[in-house]
């Protein structure tokens, strides 16, 4: 039976949907933003933004019971393609520190994001 995952050391959704669900082996979490949760500010920073989305993002793995290591799945949506680079030094930094292996993972430009943010970010994790 799926699980509805939620944590105050993430955003709460601004919409109709959960922060995260797990079905027991593997969690879905809901793309992540970069809110700080206890402010809800959001840096300006493409770089730091991509951290906080991270955090935000492993606030729900770790909530759910899982660890880094089980994220095999990310999603990153950006504004702007040009950021690539940042995100990517960022990204990388974060998994190396937390000696995690890099998930699979699609980067894509979109449109725009929810509150005008650069980035977002959505992980998959199983045990």
């Amino acid at each position: 039976m799926a699980k509805i995952i939620n944590t105050d050391k993430a955003p709460y959704a601004i919409g109709p949907y959960v922060q995260g669900m797990d079905l027991g082996n593997i969690l879905f979490a809901s793309g992540q933003i970069p809110l700080e949760p206890s402010t809800g500010k959001m840096p300006s920073d493409i770089k730091a933004q991509t951290e906080q989305c991270l955090n935000n993002a492993v606030a729900i793995v770790t909530a759910a019971g899982y660890q880094i290591g089980h994220i095999v799945k990310t999603t990153i949506f950006l504004a702007d393609i040009n950021d690539f680079a940042a995100v990517n030094a960022v990204y990388e930094a974060f998994f190396k520190h937390h000696n995690a292996p890099f998930p699979a993972r699609s980067c894509i430009q979109v449109a725009r994001i929810p509150k005008d943010a650069k980035i977002e970010i959505e992980v998959i994790a199983a045990k």
